[in-house]
């Protein structure tokens, strides 16, 4: 379960303020560019939706915006692992974002579980 929204509104806000740092520093060339952008899109994307769920006006509509918010954190779990694995970034510099990453991604999916079980009791 994700908890207090204040503290995982900044928790995800500062995943995509280390990935933004991250970025900053790849080195340059075409495949870096294009995997460390699609990188940035999805991080900050993971934010940027769990403030809109937060603002959703029904279980169904925050379950949809958590679905948002997992199918980012999973993406961004997944460039990450191919600048690991493309040699582009060095596994340790990525190991606690990419930690991280997989906490927010495993609270997430939590979240949803809880939200989608009050709404079968609710609908029930």
């Amino acid at each position: 379960m994700v908890g207090s929204p204040k503290v995982f509104k900044s928790r995800t806000q500062q995943f995509a303020l280390r990935v933004i740092r991250l970025i900053e520093r790849m080195p340059k060339g075409v495949s870096g560019e294009i995997i460390g952008k699609q990188l940035l899109r999805s991080a900050t994307s993971v934010g940027a939706n769990y403030r809109a769920a937060c603002r959703a006006r029904s279980l169904s509509e925050f379950c949809s915006k958590m679905g948002i918010v997992e199918e980012e954190a999973d993406e961004s779990i997944y460039w990450m692992e191919l600048l690991i694995e493309s040699e582009l970034v060095r596994k340790e510099l990525l190991s606690a974002l990419l930690q991280e990453a997989n906490e927010i991604l495993a609270m997430v999916v939590a979240s949803i579980r809880t939200a989608r079980g009050q709404k079968q009791r609710r609908d029930s």
